[in-house]
């Protein structure tokens, strides 16, 4: 029962962490003036190179992204496995 409480309280944190950075990418998207790449979110909360003196528009919050990412699925394998191990206790 701990480790589930764990589990989901470390997936509740990365999918907020995620889910806040997806926001705020969404709320900065609409004043970027210049982005390369397909996604003008893509480039919001990744970033890109800077050429020349051009002014470089982002957010540059990719690796908080990404951990937020693994965080999640951090606490979704805790789950998992703990969700696995009540189902063969009851057979």
């Amino acid at each position: 029962m701990k480790r589930t409480i764990i589990g989901g309280f470390i997936m509740l944190g990365g999918l907020l962490t995620t889910l806040t950075i997806i926001l705020s990418g969404t709320i900065y998207a609409p004043h970027i003036t210049e982005w390369s790449g397909k996604s003008k979110l893509w480039h919001a909360i990744f970033g890109a190179k800077q050429y020349g003196d051009e002014a470089v528009q982002s957010l540059f919050l990719g690796f908080p992204f990404i951990l937020g990412v693994v965080v999640t699925l951090l606490g979704l394998i805790i789950l998992g496995i703990e969700y696995y191990k009540t189902f063969e206790k009851q057979r």
